[in-house]
């Protein structure tokens, strides 16, 4: 995908016929929208019947990953290369109109089509220290490592980012001349995340201290 911004849908299902003017098909973009945040949404398809499943997520070059349980019912069937939608979104601001119809929201998501696979052991193993590394550089080597039950406790499936979009809203709405004409007020209300201090586990022992990750942490999605 080219990384410029008047880079072209990259299929039919991907490309925005609503509002159209808000599509955003350039790498740079859809990769910053990804990585602002840890929460995504999965939609998958189970015996005729849709999942929607919130879970976290990281990104690796091309790649989208998420985890979860081996029992996990939704990585069993996702693991087979069933179709996959992949959406991330994040509030910005609430817009104001002068008319009813003109109230709007201001906002950055991405979705990606796909089928998602399985990771093998080693990708799986180097994919969760790059999340958690991720979280807060330096995590992974401070922890205890997993066990050898924890490790198989867990799965990691991925999904190549080929088809997908983007869609940011983040000005205000046009007006008709009458409605700019009057009396009422327009404009926005910014919405940012906010992060608070960190607050130490009540049954730490005495005299550990807080490790430089913790008091250098800041969550990638607070502007």
């Amino acid at each position: 995908m080219s990384s410029t911004s008047q880079a072209a849908a990259p299929s039919d299902r991907t490309r925005l016929r609503r509002y159209n003017w808000l599509a955003k098909y350039d790498r740079d973009t859809i990769n910053a929208i990804i990585d602002a945040g840890i929460v995504c949404q999965v939609g998958y398809v189970i015996d005729g019947m849709p999942y929607v499943t919130p879970t976290n997520h990281w990104r690796i070059d091309d790649y989208v990953y998420w985890h979860g349980s081996s029992a996990s019912r939704m990585l069993k069937a996702q693991q087979k290369g069933i179709p996959v939608c992949f959406t991330v979104t994040h509030l910005d601001g609430i817009v104001f109109s002068r008319a009813a119809f003109n109230h709007n929201i201001q906002y950055r998501s991405v979705m990606a089509f796909g089928e998602a696979e399985l990771c093998e052991e080693d990708v799986k193993r180097e994919a969760l220290a790059t999340f958690t590394d991720r979280l807060a550089p330096g995590l992974w080597a401070y922890a205890r490592p997993p066990a050898e039950q924890e490790w198989k406790a867990t799965k990691v499936i991925r999904m190549r980012l080929d088809e997908v979009s983007a869609k940011v809203a983040d000005g205000l709405p046009d007006e008709d001349a009458d409605d700019y004409a009057s009396d009422r007020w327009a404009g926005s209300v910014a919405l940012k995340l906010v992060q608070l201090p960190p607050e130490p586990d009540p049954k730490l022992s005495p005299g550990i201290e807080m490790p430089p990750f913790v008091k250098d942490f800041r969550y990638v999605g607070v502007k």
